[in-house]
């Protein structure tokens, strides 16, 4: 076995430092571009174990940031943030938030803003772009109902991070499916009975919360229509549909829909599929980047170092899933998106469950849960901040309301002890 070395791992800290240190120096956790943060970390992990070649450090690196994986993440990003922009242009995010609004009763208002922010959020793949779609109406809501703006706030936050979690558009279910070697589908299925009581749980507890609590819904012009492409991607990657064709047909779906009812001129579709897969460029860079530092810390012995220390901790396959939560829920903590986490961990991850005959669904599911679970309560969060802002209010007043992301994880840790799901290979 190889020797673990523990100052391979300088690069890792490096970039913590950059990106948190700056954050609670500006007060601000975006200021500090990340991409700019790993570049740096990389360079110093070039820099590292100088009797290597230079020349051939730039190739380890290459090799890891060119793997498969990682490039087949990086196009699995493009087309989803093209699908998700030529959704949205054309009106499908209104029209979903419309039609769920004209079928809530009006004493279950927060149940049902909890429920459209799961759905929104699952077809979207973007819990951040489902808080800005849908916090402007829960302010509404408690303008007219007298209920805290932190609880309608922490509803629309709790139902972003379930489509956070679950969808196949999402970044992180991408890169957790990607980095474990998992199926889409089958990690979906293992994901969905493991948050599905927490969003039950979530929506009994905020009826107790809201009971007798009701208000006037004003009701607006929907069309149908617009809804089909999110349901026929739903409903096609469930069926276990390869996702480059799924991400196709839902983006022309998408803009034929548009032509058809004048939101669009055939150069808008172009336009809006060219400045989707623009905002998906620093995510798939991203990944690019952290694949080839990491490929570095590995070959330098950082890699073995942590799965050393961890496997002294782990004697059962339990153990071990748990590690593997540990693992991505601390990365988290430390840099404070769900995807960098799982980008981090993802490696990681997947030595151990290899070791411990963890199945790549489960493992991926794993990721994804408790990373979302930390995402979920951080206040210095981009959800969290983005809420908070829309809201006027603090981001530590939304904390008490928090309700999904903590069950999810409670949910995950039963998930664990009781052996769910049971393996499909020996």
């Amino acid at each position: 076995m190889k020797k673990g070395n523990p100052w391979a791992l300088l690069p890792f800290f490096v970039f913590l430092v950059l990106f948190i240190g700056s954050g609670i120096m500006l007060k601000d956790f975006y200021a500090f571009p990340v991409i700019v943060a790993i570049t740096i970390s990389s360079m110093v992990a070039l820099a590292m174990n100088r009797k290597v070649p230079f020349t051939k450090k730039v190739d380890i690196f290459c090799q890891g940031a060119g793997n498969s994986n990682v490039m087949l993440m990086a196009l699995i990003f493009l087309l989803a943030g093209a699908f998700s922009s030529v959704a949205k242009g054309m009106g499908a995010v209104d029209a979903t938030v419309n039609f769920a609004l004209s079928i809530i009763p009006q004493n279950f208002l927060i149940i049902g803003l909890f429920i459209i922010a799961c759905f929104i959020s699952l077809a979207m793949g973007t819990s951040v772009g489902t808080i800005v779609a849908l916090v402007p109406i829960g302010l509404g809501i408690s303008e007219h109902t007298g209920l805290a703006v932190a609880l309608v706030t922490a509803a629309v936050i709790g139902g972003a991070m379930f489509g956070d979690n679950l969808s196949i558009i999402s970044d992180t279910t991408i890169t957790a499916v990607r980095t474990q070697g998992a199926q889409m589908k089958d990690k979906f299925r293992v994901n969905f009975w493991i948050v599905l009581p927490a969003a039950f749980m979530t929506s009994v507890i905020f009826g107790v919360l809201t009971w007798g609590e009701a208000a006037p819904i004003t009701h607006v012009d929907y069309s149908l229509i617009k809804i089909v492409p999110y349901l026929i991607v739903i409903v096609l990657a469930l069926m276990g549909m390869n996702v480059f064709f799924v991400l196709t047909l839902g983006i022309t779906l998408a803009g034929v829909v548009g032509l058809v009812d004048g939101s669009y001129q055939l150069m808008d579709v172009i336009q809006q599929v060219g400045d989707g897969m623009a905002g998906m460029y620093n995510m798939a860079f991203l990944a690019i980047l952290i694949a080839g530092m990491v490929e570095i810390i590995k070959f330098n012995g950082g890699i073995e170092f942590i799965l050393q220390a961890i496997m002294k901790r782990i004697s059962t396959s339990k153990g071990a899933e748990f590690g593997i939560a540990g693992l991505v829920a601390l990365t988290n903590l430390a840099t404070a998106n769900n995807t960098i986490a799982i980008l981090i961990a993802g490696p990681l991850a997947k030595d151990i469950a290899t070791q411990y005959n963890i199945e790549p669904r489960k493992a991926a599911s794993l990721l994804d849960v408790f990373a979302c679970m930390v995402q979920g309560v951080l206040p210095y969060g981009a959800q969290f901040l983005v809420a908070a802002s829309l809201a006027g209010i603090s981001p530590i007043n939304i904390l008490p309301y928090s309700v999904y992301p903590v069950l999810i994880g409670i949910c995950g840790a039963v998930a664990i002890m009781i052996g769910y799901p049971k393996k499909t290979f020996s």
